[in-house]
């Protein structure tokens, strides 16, 4: 060992009077192995920083990874959301904060189902891509679902998706990502934030508004400075690299897709049945996946016989499916991580849009179907256009009520008709605006709609009914006797109190003093009178009188309108 050590030093620290070629050559060695040392620490870095590294390697999480492949985001590295972009020494701290991981992997310590911590901003990952401030259209939307009937009758749900966002400086802060452009706070008071009791507000203008679940037995006085979130990308897309569909969806896209045939008798709903089966092990789930295949040799023997290729292929389809997503082993499934877009398998929107988070007025953060999204529109294989409908006009009083959707089906009343069709009201025959199978044809646990606590407050701001009055045979014609029962029945859902365009035609004075297009009526002459006009344009007005009624109103002014 020393005879190697001196040989060693004489090589680095040549003699006196060596060869020059002699004296180069340790500098040579040294350059040589610090380039290599280099190119390989390079090499190592990028392979650390790749996601088969990361899914595969460092940690032990098949359900993540497998998500991730086949995920919007299959192209982006692991590393850029969950260590961030930066200058490689802050890089390098963070990923030496992550060693906990490595040895958690080599240990077999990790705490299953793994939740992800400690993620990046979204101001340093997300938004770096999606810029906010310059998100201003709208999408149309079309979810395909299949019933679950003999024939799995194919369902398409459009909406159009309110995504909006932008600059306020533009006019454009509105939609989804209005919560972007605000400065929207908040208080979860559990790790994967599902239980949202109080949400802060600050207004352009510096005024904050505060919001406070009603059921919640929640003091904002006790949230501890620092605890409040503000709102960001994540907040609401928390699952868009890493989603498990539910059973539904799952067999509602291999179907569309075309892996699953729809000729197959029953198949969504037996599929959704296997599917829906979780067990100790995948492989036991794999196997009662396969019994799909006795079940139609059974029950369909006659349609097995001639499509047993057909069977089997949809049963292979659900096996690679609930392999790539249920891992008993891991407690991983569709149902481990709540995916906080959208409102029917998770609380979601109605974290804080459930129409008991209300302010010190008792109003509400507005729970508006139409709010994020248009009224859904159902359509099945006979109808050949969708009429999706895109809300345009002026929104009655009642309607921006922030309680109004709690309220909606208790104050039904026959001016509903006066802009929507209402056959079938509370059903889902899908005949009518009111019959709507997206909205009536399933339960929406995480509203708030039962709360006992919202009830009780909500019962005081019904407002009243308005009663539509038979035409009067006889009598007096006056406002108080015949026409303010008539527009308050008629009109009165838009221009009562504090009316569109400032028109209240229940109030004999207000309706003379009209509205900002001027006097609603000129006394004596009905053809001058605004109210005449609109009622007898080309273009018909929303609330639509009835030739009688609107013959009535006429003699009315031409007899000068008298109030009593």
């Amino acid at each position: 060992m020393k005879r190697w050590l001196e040989r060693i030093k004489r090589f680095f620290l040549p003699p006196e009077g060596s060869p020059t070629w002699v004296r180069l050559l340790p500098f040579v060695v040294l350059g040589v192995l610090t380039l290599i040392l280099l190119t390989g620490g390079a090499y190592a870095w990028e392979y650390t920083n790749s996601p088969e590294f990361c899914g595969a390697t460092c940690h032990t999480m098949p359900p993540e990874y497998t998500a991730y492949l086949v995920s919007p985001h299959a192209r982006i590295a692991c590393v850029d959301c969950h260590i961030g972009k930066g200058f490689i020494a802050t890089r390098i701290t963070r990923k030496a904060g992550d060693l906990k991981h490595v040895t958690a992997t080599i240990f077999k310590n990790y705490e299953f189902p793994i939740r992800a911590d400690e993620l990046r901003p979204a101001r340093e990952t997300c938004e770096l891509c999606h810029f906010p401030e310059k998100f201003s259209d709208d999408s149309l939307r079309e979810i395909k679902r299949f019933a679950n009937d003999p024939n799995n009758t194919p369902v398409s749900i459009f909406l159009t998706l309110k995504t909006g966002g932008g600059s306020q400086r533009q006019g454009l802060g509105r939609g989804i990502h209005w919560h972007i452009e605000n400065k929207v706070e908040y208080f979860p008071a559990d790790p994967e934030e599902q239980v949202i009791p109080y949400v802060r507000v600050t207004n352009l203008d510096g005024s904050q508004e505060e919001y406070v679940d009603v059921a919640a037995d929640f003091n904002p006085a006790d949230i501890a400075p620092g605890s409040l979130k503000e709102m960001d990308c994540i907040t609401c897309h928390n699952r868009i690299t890493h989603l498990v569909p539910s059973p539904e969806d799952t067999v509602d896209r291999l179907i569309a897709h075309g892996e699953i045939s729809p000729k197959i008798p029953e198949i969504r709903k037996k599929a959704v049945e296997v599917y829906s089966q979780l067990f100790d092990t995948t492989q036991m789930g794999l196997e009662n996946i396969a019994g799909l295949e006795n079940y139609y040799r059974v029950y369909h023997a006659q349609f097995y016989a001639q499509n047993r290729e057909l069977v089997q292929q949809a049963i292979q389809a659900l096996q690679n499916a609930y392999a790539s997503s249920v891992f008993p082993e891991q407690n991983s499934n569709w149902s481990t991580h709540p995916n906080n877009i959208g409102h029917k398998d998770s609380p979601g929107c109605f974290r804080c849009h459930d129409g008991k988070h209300l302010d010190a007025q008792q109003k509400a953060i507005r729970l508006e179907c139409n709010l994020c999204h248009s009224i859904p529109v159902v359509v099945g294989p006979t109808d050949f256009v969708a009429a999706i409908e895109v809300s345009r006009g002026p929104e009655p009083q009642s309607h921006r009520d922030e309680n109004w959707i709690t309220l909606h089906n208790q104050v039904y009343n026959a001016t509903c008709q006066n802009c929507h069709t209402t056959g079938d009201a509370g059903g889902v025959s899908n005949t009518s605006f009111c019959s709507n199978s997206a909205c009536h044809g399933g339960a929406w646990p995480y509203a708030g709609f039962d709360a006992p606590a919202l009830r009780a407050i909500l019962q005081e701001q019904l407002p009243p009914t308005p009663t539509p009055q038979p035409l009067p045979e006889g009598g007096p014609l006056t406002y108080e006797a015949t026409i303010r029962p008539l527009l308050q029945s008629r009109c009165g859902a838009c221009h009562g109190e504090n009316g569109l365009q400032g028109l209240n035609l229940t109030n004999y004075a207000s309706l003379l003093a009209g509205g900002k297009s001027g006097p609603a009526l000129i006394s004596g002459d009905p053809d001058a009178s605004l109210i005449v006009q609109k009622q007898t344009a080309a273009q018909p007005h929303f609330a639509q009188l009835t030739p009688q009624e609107l013959e009535l109103l006429i003699q009315w002014i031409r007899s000068g309108a008298p109030e009593k």
